[in-house]
């Protein structure tokens, strides 16, 4: 089921929307205002962002910005719903990144449509990730080692997803920061250190392999040595 994450602060267009997009079978996730956007976004996770630009609080363009320089958001298709309707404007806002753009008052079904087409040919999310006797369910959130489930907190589960869905890439705490805490925060790199030590005291007993590498002065990657399989 794809998600979608919808910020509009017109609460009748918003309660349209919403029941539409769940009516075609859509999961749902909301804002009827900027503030928190992106946090909402990194939260949930969708599959698509349909953004409205005129915010009370906030600039649309500015949260497209976020969402572009965001290393779990870039990837996600984002649809403007605005009345700024002139040229210059549409231009502004797909060259900030957007992938449609549509002017407010539109039809419904249009709209519906268009998201459609955004999930044509796109291939099937893996849902669960191993390597070795490590897998971790990304549907469920739980995670196994030799058949036994591991107990992570909620942070923990995103910087194991984060590191294990990109094997041998190295990032950098700040990235991970970002990846895992995001922008709105108030934790410092050391915060990095403290939760891969507690993840791998989790997922990486004595005498086991090593699935969490240190690279010196750069940051942690995800070992590909660990013999890896993935599962749709």
């Amino acid at each position: 089921m794809k998600k979608i994450v919808l910020i509009e602060d017109d609460s009748d267009l918003f309660a349209l929307i919403r029941y539409n997009l769940e009516k075609e079978g859509f999961a749902f996730a909301g804002s009827q205002t900027g503030k928190g956007a992106l946090e909402l976004c990194r939260r949930e996770r969708p599959d698509l962002i349909i953004l409205d630009i005129m915010l009370p609080d906030s600039d649309g363009l500015d949260i497209c910005k976020g969402i572009r320089a965001h290393p779990e958001l870039s990837h996600v298709p984002v649809i403007f719903l605005t009345a700024r309707a002139s040229e210059t404007d549409r231009i502004v806002g797909l060259e900030l990144g957007a992938n449609d753009y549509i002017v407010k008052p539109f039809f419904v079904r249009e709209l519906i449509a268009r998201i459609k087409i955004h999930f044509r040919g796109q291939a099937p999310t893996t849902k669960i990730l191993k390597a070795g006797e490590l897998e971790l369910d990304r549907t469920r959130c739980q995670v196994h080692l030799g058949g036994q489930e591991i107990a992570l907190t909620a942070t923990k589960f995103r910087l194991l997803e984060f590191l294990m869905s990109r094997p041998g890439v190295v990032f950098s705490r700040e990235q991970l920061l970002d990846a895992v805490w995001g922008h709105d925060r108030a934790v410092t790199d050391r915060t990095v250190d403290v939760y891969v030590l507690r993840l791998r005291q989790k997922i990486e007993p004595e005498g086991g392999p090593a699935f969490i590498r240190s690279v010196r002065g750069f940051g942690y990657s995800f070992n590909t040595e660990v013999p890896q399989e993935q599962v749709q």
